[in-house]
């Protein structure tokens, strides 16, 4: 994971997105206004991003607006792993779990 370690108590957000997806960077800024706040809060929260952009270099430039952390791009076939174990069939898309499960 790019960015540090996960969390092991609260919530953590599966955030599936890319930057060539319209939706996607109409949400992502308002994901990160909420993320930023609920950690202010002092709650356990984290955010993962799985892109589903074409290449490492659009992956890259759209992690560098995220403010949480990120699967790296070239695990490619755990983030399909995950999409298909959460049902994620169109972007945005975002999974909250536990994190102790």
């Amino acid at each position: 994971v790019h960015g540090g370690d996960h969390p092991k108590e609260g919530v953590i957000g599966l955030y599936f997105s890319a930057h060539w997806c319209p939706p996607c960077r109409g949400f992502t800024p308002k994901l990160a206004e909420s993320y930023k706040a609920i950690r202010a809060a002092g709650k356990a929260f984290q955010i993962v991003f799985l892109s589903s952009d074409k290449d490492d270099n659009a992956f890259l430039e759209y992690f560098a607006e995220q403010p949480w952390l990120a699967l790296p791009f070239a695990e490619r076939d755990l983030k399909a792993k995950l999409s298909k174990k959460y049902k994620v069939s169109g972007i945005p898309s975002l999974v909250l779990l536990d994190a102790a499960t």
